[in-house]
């Protein structure tokens, strides 16, 4: 059976590289930081990694690396258990609380991934009496989320207020309502404008979700997200977010959000009941992570610098940029054959960027998405930006 099986599976491999989809894995042999060593595919050798959710750097800290050494003697490898049977252990509670705090929210509930909290939620809380009304560019997993759910499903226009408020006009009947956004765009950096997506919910009678997981930890004053840069941390039901990206880069999500929707979620949520427990090193290192975030905001500013450097030297060397402030700065190219080339061109000249294309992004409009890190210096980032103009004049443009 699976010789037939196999000859299909190849043709659809075979199509997706005569689009030019393909997405080959470069090998990397040193631990993720703002220089990496690339062993396989591609240019070999040490090249600045400009691809990387590592905003602040601290995939690689001394103190997050020592506190993930310690935990391994205190806590273990591994839970070998969901949370409910035997997997939890005070490291994870501590975690939970810590989260909590920093978030602004009464409860947390870790998952294996921001992915599983997404697919969690709102099957949990929504069914055929209810309404989701949801960013046409939310990420993959609140999309796949809210396909498992049996809730009316309501689509508006990108950051569209007026779609929105169009959306839950048509939604009135609904017993409950839940719009959900994510906090940053990931694709383009744009920031949801959520002071104005809560008035509609206060409104209309509706709860707020946000997916903050390219935001947490360096959006905001003091690094709490993108309800904190809007001031509504208060108005804001359910925030979904990630340990993988800014807060130490390794795995692991959760849900933070009003006491009794976490209460539920421990009961219901099924990849939370069916899930191993978050590795204990995992929750011991984010612990410490936390720790850094709260006593000192000089990894945000130093992000911040090196977004501002990189933005504004690649505007004047005549590049097109999607505006805005956050540290994913999409460079611009159209075409997605072109933004392949200038991501090979740039990984020769020692530069680690991605092309991305339909269907990651729309047709004719291919970028090479550009992310900072508070790891990169100055001399990291104007060298990327020399790497960028010597590549654009080798393609003859």
């Amino acid at each position: 059976m699976f010789d037939n099986v196999r000859e299909d599976l190849a043709a659809t491999i075979d199509e997706i590289r005569e689009a030019g989809l393909f997405k080959p894995e470069r090998v990397i042999g040193t631990p993720q930081s703002a220089a990496v060593t690339v062993t396989g595919g591609g240019r070999p050798g040490e090249v600045l990694n400009f691809c990387a959710n590592n905003y602040l750097g601290l995939a690689d800290h001394p103190a997050v690396v020592a506190a993930a050494k310690d935990a391994l003697d205190r806590w273990g490898y591994g839970m070998a258990s969901v949370r409910f049977i035997c997997g939890t252990q005070d490291v994870h509670k501590q975690l939970e609380e810590r989260l909590s705090h920093f978030l602004g929210q009464e409860d947390t509930i870790l998952y294996s991934s921001c992915f599983d909290a997404n697919g969690g939620v709102f099957e949990t809380l929504l069914d055929e009496r209810d309404a989701v009304i949801s960013d046409a560019l939310n990420h993959a997993s609140i999309i796949d989320g809210i396909r498992l759910s049996k809730a009316r499903r309501h689509r508006y226009a990108n950051r569209d207020l007026a779609d929105l408020e169009q959306q839950l006009k048509a939604s009135q009947d609904a017993r409950r309502r839940l719009i959900v956004t994510d906090g940053v765009f990931s694709m383009d950096g744009y920031i949801a404008p959520l002071r104005e997506i809560c008035d509609l919910a206060d409104r209309y009678d509706a709860m707020v979700m946000v997916d903050d997981s390219h935001a947490v930890g360096f959006v905001g004053p003091t690094g709490r997200g993108t309800p904190e840069l809007h001031g509504v941390m208060d108005r804001v039901d359910i925030i979904t977010g990630t340990l993988g990206k800014a807060l130490g880069g390794a795995s692991g999500g959760y849900v933070a959000a009003r006491r009794e929707i976490v209460a539920l979620l421990r009961q219901r949520s099924r990849p939370y009941l069916f899930s191993n427990s978050l590795a204990p090193v995992i929750a011991a290192a984010s612990l410490t992570v936390l720790d850094l975030l709260e006593q000192s905001g000089d990894l945000r500013e130093r992000l911040a610098a090196n977004t501002h450097l990189f933005r504004t030297k690649m505007t004047e060397a005549g590049f097109e940029i999607l505006p805005g402030e956050h540290a994913i700065a999409p460079v611009m190219i159209g075409d997605a054959a072109k933004a392949g080339r200038l991501a090979e061109l740039l990984l020769e000249r020692g530069v680690y960027v991605i092309g991305f294309s339909y269907p990651v992004v729309p047709h004719g409009k291919a970028r090479i998405r550009v992310q900072l890190s508070a790891a990169h210096s100055t001399e990291d980032v104007e060298r990327a930006v020399a790497a960028f103009i010597d590549a654009r004049a080798a393609m003859g443009e």
